[in-house]
């Protein structure tokens, strides 16, 4: 055999060996990757299990008790603080009432809680973000009602609603953008002062709860214009900011905090120092909102949340 026919023989054989090889390796990377996927995923009953655990380990005063990472974050009303702090002192007991939010694609847990202070109740916003099965961002708003006070006995914190828990079937879910889009009507809506202008698209039998009071659909009895949300008079909020924080694909639940900044307390010098901070559950499926659930609070003007994207 001449040297130029076993060179091109040699180079033949190289080059299938290399081929098998690539395709091989094309073949087990899948298997790899999905090993990988599982490894670090955390789905909707991991996440509702961290949120279980968080909470336990809040009344039993044992942060020791969670899995976090190295660098974890806790915040309580915008503030740094060492876990094991803050109300992490003074919890006594969890009420049935949590309303959770599962965010498998961004692997955060958020929930509503209603817990008791001792003889107080505390509304409870906690938002977890899980990496590697470790907690690595505590999140919470701390809303103290006051005993004896104007709104402290809310009356639909007994337990969560039915309307908010129900599964919507697959195809009336929009998508997650889609979803997204919808609840940011709201916020759009609060800019304008109208639902009407901004289109809000509100289901015939939508409502809203602020701190566990009825504020707008049926039932709602602060005023006689209040049953139809999507006409109800509101403030123009023209400086209103607002922060996309989850958004439960099955459940069809956007979750979004905002601050609605200048005259959001009413008029006066005391209350114009202060913006409300609202969490806003919407329940969103068919096109249409059918639920908007909040808990909310009262903090000095300009204060910055400490999670916003700069």
């Amino acid at each position: 055999m001449q040297t130029g026919t076993r060179v091109i023989l040699l180079v033949a054989w190289i080059s299938i060996i290399f081929a098998l090889a690539v395709q091989n390796f094309l073949k087990a990377e899948p298997v790899i990757q999905a090993a990988g996927a599982a490894k670090q995923s955390c789905d909707r009953e991991c996440l509702r299990g961290f949120m279980t655990k968080y909470l336990d380990a809040l009344i039993a005063h044992k942060p020791e008790d969670l899995a976090v990472s190295d660098k974890v974050r806790f915040t309580e009303n915008t503030v740094d603080t060492k876990l094991g702090e803050g109300l992490w002192k003074t919890a006594s007991k969890i009420t049935p009432y949590r309303q959770d939010i599962l965010d498998v694609r961004q692997g955060i847990a958020g929930a509503h809680v209603v817990i008791e202070e001792g003889k107080n109740t505390v509304l409870l916003l906690v938002r977890l973000k899980v990496v590697n099965n470790k907690i690595t961002e505590i999140e919470t708003q701390v809303t103290r009602l006051e005993p004896g006070g104007k709104f402290s006995n809310p009356t639909e914190l007994k337990a969560t609603r039915a309307a908010m828990n129900l599964v919507p079937p697959k195809d009336k879910l929009n998508s997650r953008g889609d979803a997204i889009k919808i609840a940011l009507t709201y916020p759009e809506g609060l800019k304008l002062g109208s639902f009407v202008r901004a289109d809000t698209p509100f289901s015939p039998d939508s409502y809203r709860i602020e701190n566990g009071y009825i504020t707008a659909g049926k039932g709602c009895m602060m005023r006689p214009t209040c049953e139809n949300l999507k006409t109800q008079p509101i403030p123009t909020l023209f400086e209103i900011k607002s922060r996309v924080a989850a958004v439960d694909e099955e459940m069809g639940i956007v979750w979004i905090r905002m601050d609605f900044g200048k005259n959001s307390m009413g008029a006066g010098p005391e209350a114009d120092k202060q913006s409300l901070i609202v969490w806003e559950a919407f329940k969103i499926y068919d096109g249409q909102i059918h639920a908007v659930e909040a808990f909310m609070l009262a903090m000095p003007r300009e204060t910055p949340s400490g999670w916003d994207a700069k």
